[in-house]
């Protein structure tokens, strides 16, 4: 940076930061601004939880399971947050939400392409996600980028087939039973387990308290992008990486 002294402002590129937050609605709504920082916000975090869990797959395969409880560790904490963050959003009541609501279509959170990432890393089918690829075509290289890359539930079989626990995917349920009845209360392998369960049920809390407040706001009306609304949102809630 030559002899401009490094700041707070400029490091964090604060100015640039506090500008990507543009309303639509005219007059302004009051709300339309927390309802684009809170999902900016979630979009920024999404990263980091991609950053975090894209290091599991590798230090799985090398048998450093310490560290992969750790990356867990921190993506739980950053999930309940985003979990908590749906509690500020609901300060926000219905009749707020649509007096900026008309000016979002054809825009929805459906088109989260980093949520998406996040399912497919998880362990969720790919093949599910090929019709988000047809409604934003943009996304194709970067779905194809993430099919491409180990996901969690297959590197955690690979781990079980290393410690010879497993020999085909269909023994897994055996190989937990085994696990979680003979193994000590600090094993690292039960450890690791716990920590991929409790990544499945945050995401399934977020769902569920993302359904709760997208009903309480629209009630059953169609999303914005043209999805089904809280119909679709609903069907998604039995969805489970780590069952």
């Amino acid at each position: 940076m030559g002899d401009t002294k490094l700041t707070y402002t400029s490091y964090l590129k604060v100015d640039g930061l506090l500008k990507l937050q543009e309303p639509l609605s005219k007059p302004v709504a009051h709300d339309e601004l927390l309802f684009i920082i809170i999902h900016q916000v979630y979009e920024l975090w999404f990263k980091q939880i991609l950053f975090e869990l894209d290091d599991v797959p590798g230090h799985l395969a090398k048998g450093d399971v310490i560290r992969c409880i750790r990356r867990l560790e921190r993506v739980a904490e950053i999930m309940r947050i985003l979990i908590s963050q749906v509690d500020v959003l609901e300060t926000m009541t219905p009749m707020e939400f649509n007096r900026f609501r008309s000016h979002l279509n054809p825009a929805s959170g459906f088109q989260s392409l980093q949520f998406r990432e996040l399912e497919i890393l998880c362990g969720a089918d790919a093949a599910e996600h090929d019709r988000f690829a047809q409604i934003n075509p943009e996304w194709k290289g970067k779905l194809e980028t993430r099919r491409a890359k180990p996901t969690l539930r297959k590197a955690f079989f690979d781990l079980l087939r290393t410690e010879n626990l497993i020999q085909t995917d269909e023994q897994v349920p055996q190989a937990l039973v085994e696990i979680y009845h003979a193994a000590k209360p600090d094993s690292t392998i039960r450890s690791l387990c716990e920590g991929l369960i409790k990544l499945d049920e945050q995401i399934a809390l977020w769902r569920y308290r993302h359904v709760q407040m997208v009903e309480r706001m629209i009630g059953m009306k169609p999303g914005t992008g043209g999805s089904m609304g809280v119909a679709y949102l609903k069907t998604t809630l039995s969805k489970r990486f780590f069952p």
